[in-house]
């Protein structure tokens, strides 16, 4: 079945008076009149489109009516859509799948496979392959213990409690000057 549209580009019909027209439409339509300033700016605008020929018809003796020379297009019909099949959903959000243990999955690197020409142009980047961890797990990679020094320490004995451990002697305090004889007389 073929689809109509209905084009205006302000064009008028042989005869007609621009301000008759103005109006006529303008009565047609309800438009104001910064619509009618739309309509006459003389782009091209498609008054109403999906119209069998029967309807487009109407609407083109209408407006020549109205003194409006209009265009009865006949619209490009869509191309039929390609059934596509739907993968099954997975059963792991993908954040959180292991990456299959292959020979390529090893390297810890992303692999894309392209699903259209557009992703095609990012097949052969070298990205690192990230995952999300699970809620509460520790991200920060394990690290080792560090090892004991080897020291020798079998000829070192701990002295009993209260023992004197041959600190050096600190000398007592002596008295602070006597400065009651000094005095601070004011200018």
């Amino acid at each position: 079945m073929n689809v109509y549209e209905i084009v205006f580009s302000a064009e008028l019909v042989a005869g007609a008076q621009p301000e008759k027209v103005r109006a006529n439409l303008g009565k047609l339509f309800n438009a104001d009149a910064e619509r009618l300033e739309l309509l006459f700016s003389g782009r091209r605008l498609v008054l109403k489109n999906n119209l069998d020929a029967a309807t487009a018809e109407k609407y083109r003796a209408t407006l020549e009516r109205a003194g409006a020379r209009v265009h009865v297009l006949e619209m490009n019909t869509p191309l039929p859509m390609e059934e596509v099949e739907l993968a099954p959903p997975p059963d792991a959000p993908t954040w959180l799948r292991k990456s299959p243990a292959g020979p390529q999955s090893g390297t810890g690197r992303l692999q894309i496979k392209p699903r259209d020409a557009y992703m095609a142009a990012f097949e052969n980047v070298d990205a690192p392959d990230y995952s999300v961890a699970e809620a509460g797990a520790d991200l920060s990679p394990a690290k080792p213990q560090p090892a004991a020094p080897l020291l020798d320490l079998s000829r070192l004995s701990l002295a009993p409690v209260g023992s004197d451990m041959g600190q050096a002697e600190r000398p007592e305090s002596q008295a602070a000057p006597d400065t009651s004889h000094l005095k601070v007389i004011p200018e």
